[in-house]
């Protein structure tokens, strides 16, 4: 006697998961939520349960891509030790993995509209996470030095921590080497810079990672 089968439990998972299937498969947003939710066999009361709109789910998702990196990075118990450079390094690799994965629907969505700024519209919440997250972590730094001469602003960290990240994001969508190795090295080269120059260790650094990215950007041209 076969088994009853098990009613699917629509939550915002399930939500996010029909809706990168969809923009994969029409190349394009939904044009309402009634289409989406037609289509993918989810009633509308069951989306509104959990995303307002469309484009809270396109921010949905991105903010989805950030908690996921949270829970892996935090999973493993010897991050907690490490210091603040090497969180960041390991959020970085974690964050780019994930979006490997899903290079496809980042790539399409980012490149929906003519108008970079309204691509860019998705990211806000991520925006808001990436800060908070550079927050905390300069904030230790800033607990371990003894003299208020030496901390660092936390405001232009987290700020410069988005920045970075703009900067990876574009690089990675334009690398084309094997596994994304460039990337690798950028995401390295890009987090050790940057705390180098709150660390105000020689300028050395600084310079290596002006000459990779003119590097990188005379083969793009």
């Amino acid at each position: 006697m076969a088994s009853p089968k098990k009613k699917q439990v629509i939550d915002a998972p399930y939500i996010i998961e029909k809706y990168m299937h969809y923009v994969l498969e029409h190349d394009m947003y939904p044009k309402s939520v009634y289409k989406f939710c037609k289509e993918s066999k989810i009633k509308e009361e069951d989306f509104y349960n959990f995303f307002g709109s469309i484009d809270a789910v396109n921010k949905g998702i991105w903010n989805t891509f950030f908690s996921t990196t949270i829970d892996a990075i935090n999973s493993n118990s010897e991050y907690e030790n490490l210091s603040s450079r090497d969180k960041m390094l390991t959020f970085f690799f974690t964050f780019f993995e994930l979006l490997t994965l899903n290079r496809s629907y980042v790539l399409l969505t980012l490149g929906m509209s003519h108008t970079p700024l309204k691509n860019l519209g998705q990211l806000k919440g991520l925006r808001n996470h990436i800060k908070g997250f550079a927050k905390e972590l300069i904030e230790i730094d800033n607990d371990d030095k003894l003299f208020n001469i030496a901390k660092n602003p936390v405001s232009i960290y987290s700020e410069g921590a988005w920045i970075q990240f703009l900067f990876l994001l574009k690089f990675w969508m334009e690398d084309d080497s094997p596994a994304f190795e460039k990337t690798d090295v950028a995401i390295e080269k890009s987090v050790n810079t940057i705390f180098d120059l709150f660390d105000n260790t020689p300028l050395a650094n600084v310079l290596d990672f002006g000459k990779f990215l003119w590097k990188e950007k005379s083969m793009w041209n």
